[in-house]
């Protein structure tokens, strides 16, 4: 199965994979109180191999030029999670519910001083150049023929009046694609919610109305420090 890994996730896969080992130690408490699991160790190779299975899904987008190629490494295995604990009969809201305290856990892991600056750099003038320059890029007809997984989005500049400093709306996402193809749209919703823990770790308030996993037309992310930010991590 190894040999229909794309090249790209290939070169990342040992770390890939000592996180998604990280994430079960972290989940392990979780799952016996409140997925009421036992037989955790035989849990935790159903994930491993499942993740091999993903490992052979993941689109690839453009590797490190693309933006989003760090989107599927960071959270595609929580896909394999979701999979393994459905088939033990978990209801989708608990998985859920794990998956975003376990990925809080080990997001916290890094000192907040590097989170914040990380934050920083996502709302620095020259990342915000950056995503401008992909998302123009994703909506042409060129890009998405060479990567018909990707996702496509607009950059979105406020208005006056808007709270937001500024917004990307996705109008086609990696992640339902895939989710469409492999039968498994009710835990996408699952990995959206990860997006809420992963900006606010890093000092970044989330607000998204309406995604397209729950039949919007384009997911709509809104971006802004929060205040806690003002002063921390400097």
């Amino acid at each position: 199965m190894a040999e229909n890994i794309h090249p790209f996730y290939k070169t990342h896969r040992a770390a890939m994979e000592a996180a998604m080992r990280d994430r079960l130690d972290l989940a392990e408490a979780m799952l016996r109180e409140r997925a009421h699991l036992t037989g955790i160790d035989g849990i935790r190779r159903e994930v491993m191999d499942e993740f091999e299975i993903v490992l052979t899904q993941m689109p690839y987008v453009g590797g490190a030029a693309s933006r989003m190629s760090d989107f599927f490494m960071r959270l595609m295995g929580f896909m394999a999670v979701s999979r393994v604990l459905r088939r033990h009969g978990v209801p989708v809201p608990v998985i859920g519910e794990i998956e975003r305290e376990t990925y809080k856990a080990q997001l916290l892991t890094v000192s907040q001083a590097e989170r914040l600056a990380s934050g920083r750099q996502f709302m620095s003038p020259e990342n915000r150049a950056l995503l401008r320059e992909q998302a123009a890029k994703s909506v042409t007809k060129e890009h998405q023929e060479e990567f018909p997984e990707d996702f496509v989005y607009d950059f979105v500049e406020p208005d006056t009046g808007d709270s937001f400093e500024f917004g990307i709306n996705y109008k086609a996402c990696g992640f339902c694609k895939l989710a469409a193809r492999h039968g498994d749209k009710d835990i996408l919703p699952n990995i959206c919610g990860l997006d809420f823990v992963a900006y606010a770790a890093r000092g970044i308030r989330l607000e998204r109305t309406q995604t397209l996993a729950g039949g919007a037309s384009h997911c709509d992310f809104r971006f802004s420090r929060l205040v806690a930010d003002a002063t921390a991590g400097r």
